[in-house]
């Protein structure tokens, strides 16, 4: 069993030490990014000498976040969490009360950043912990958070099918994009310019959405072979159905692709195409922090998952937060007060910043899944993975693929989804990159001006024409 930091309150002390370590480590980046950042442009312009120490500092310190003395950190951080719930002293409702939940620790580590670069102070604390951006209270498919209007056409909680229908349907077979299970899918139709669903409708597409919802703890037990041989399944289904077609072109997104390629193994003939967006395949390399994260030895999944029941949302933005930290403590925030007289990147900001806020958890058996047969086993890739009593075999794989990857994407390193033209029968595989990172793959003005319509001509020219 996990032992808690040896203190009179487990609760009121597990943050403390991880914020307290932090902030010695992130000064000590801090300083030498400064020393290397004179030495080497003593007499550069001040912006371009901040986005070099941003840079600098930004390396400093994912050294730190990938060195022994972190890794132990994290684990006695996460252990110490694990072991106050278990003892019964960890009550959401209370700690939200008294002001100790993980966006408090969120607050913390951006306070630290601000001791360091004191311009960002004046900023409002919304922009640091997401604040004003919290989630509003769900309408049926989130409607007033989506651009495009659209139905729910199925149902099967906790999953609801979001439609949306093309001016002008030029092609039989629908794109069905399957979102992960982490965050909403609204960041796929944020604003009409900023929409993967749009250039979709744009080029004629009929567009379906699983929208997986919100688990409860009723949902606890829902295990990953629920979500892709059930639920996903049954999507499919319905929608080849109502578009009288024998199959359909799948597009996947982070965790939704590696759902999609587990359901692609398993039901070839159901795919016509298959589109991954930064989908982690391959679990065994060193370059995303998440795999050197969700080690055995770092992170005790089990421990987590029995004494929480579904993985809080909360935990999960808190690790997201800490992967890029001098980008979303103290980069993003600079960057806020520099353009506070723009209100097109206003806009974008908040809306962006409101996504991102808008977290949920995951079903308990379904992260512990995924987490130990993927990321700390990496069976899929060993034709090791068995869902519903069946292998996953990636060689089943027939059907056209395009990879949609993102040079500077710090979730998802684009080896890992690249890693899969190796291992499937498909003779048509293409490549897409673009210089981003794991959102701006799908809301980045890049991607939306250059990288989607060449996917969606790729699509369409793999799909048969009404």
């Amino acid at each position: 069993m996990n032992q808690p930091i040896d203190e009179s309150n487990a609760t009121d002390r597990t943050w403390p030490p991880l914020v307290e370590c932090w902030t010695q480590a992130v000064k000590h980046a801090a300083e030498n990014a400064h020393q290397l950042q004179r030495a080497s442009h003593p007499n550069a312009d001040p912006k371009t000498h901040r986005r070099q120490w941003f840079d600098l500092w930004g390396q400093a310190t994912e050294s730190y976040l990938r060195s022994s003395d972190f890794l132990k950190l994290l684990k006695r951080h996460i252990d110490t969490l694990i072991a106050a719930k278990l003892a019964g002293d960890f009550d959401p409702a209370d700690a939200r009360a008294k002001g100790k939940t993980l966006s408090d620790d969120v607050r913390a580590l951006s306070m630290s950043f601000g001791q360091l670069f004191p311009e960002t102070k004046a900023l409002p604390n919304r922009i640091h912990t997401g604040d004003a951006c919290a989630a509003t209270p769900d309408a049926p498919g989130n409607a007033s958070k989506w651009a495009t209007s659209f139905e729910v056409v199925y149902e099967e909680t906790p999953l609801k099918l979001l439609h949306f229908k093309p001016r002008h349907a030029r092609f039989a077979e629908p794109v069905l994009i399957c979102f992960a299970l982490v965050n909403r899918p609204y960041i796929l139709d944020l604003k009409a310019n900023r929409s993967v669903v749009r250039r979709l409708l744009d080029r004629g597409f009929d567009v379906y959405v699983i929208d997986w919802g919100s688990p409860d703890e009723s949902d606890s037990a829902l295990r990953l072979e629920d979500y892709v041989c059930s639920m996903l399944n049954n999507a499919v289904d319905f929608v080849c159905q109502r578009s009288r077609t024998p199959r359909l072109s799948l597009l996947g997104y982070c965790m939704g692709g590696t759902m999609s390629t587990l359901y692609a193994a398993l039901h070839p003939e159901r795919i016509g195409n298959l589109i991954l967006m930064a989908a982690p395949i391959e679990f065994d390399g060193e370059d995303g922090l998440l795999n050197l994260w969700a080690r055995p030895e770092t992170f005790d999944v089990d421990g987590l998952i029995d004494a929480f029941g579904n993985c809080p949302g909360e935990f999960l933005q808190f690790v997201f937060q800490l992967m890029k930290p001098v980008q979303n403590f103290a980069e993003k925030q600079l960057s806020f007060m520099e353009n506070a007289n723009d209100a097109e990147f206003l806009d974008d900001f908040t809306t962006i910043e409101r996504w991102s806020s808008d977290t949920i958890p995951i079903a308990g058996e379904t992260f512990r899944d995924f987490v130990s047969m993927l990321y700390q086993e990496d069976r899929l890739v060993n034709n090791q993975m068995v869902l519903a009593g069946e292998t996953i075999r990636l060689a089943a794989i027939t059907c056209p693929i395009l990879l949609l990857v993102a040079q500077r994407d710090h979730l998802v390193p684009p080896e890992s989804t690249l890693a899969i033209k190796e291992r499937v029968s498909s003779q048509d595989v293409t490549s897409l990159s673009i210089e981003a990172g794991h959102i701006g793959l799908a809301v980045g003005s890049q991607a939306q001006r250059n990288l989607w319509p060449l996917a969606a001509e790729w699509i369409a020219s793999h799909s048969t024409k009404r």
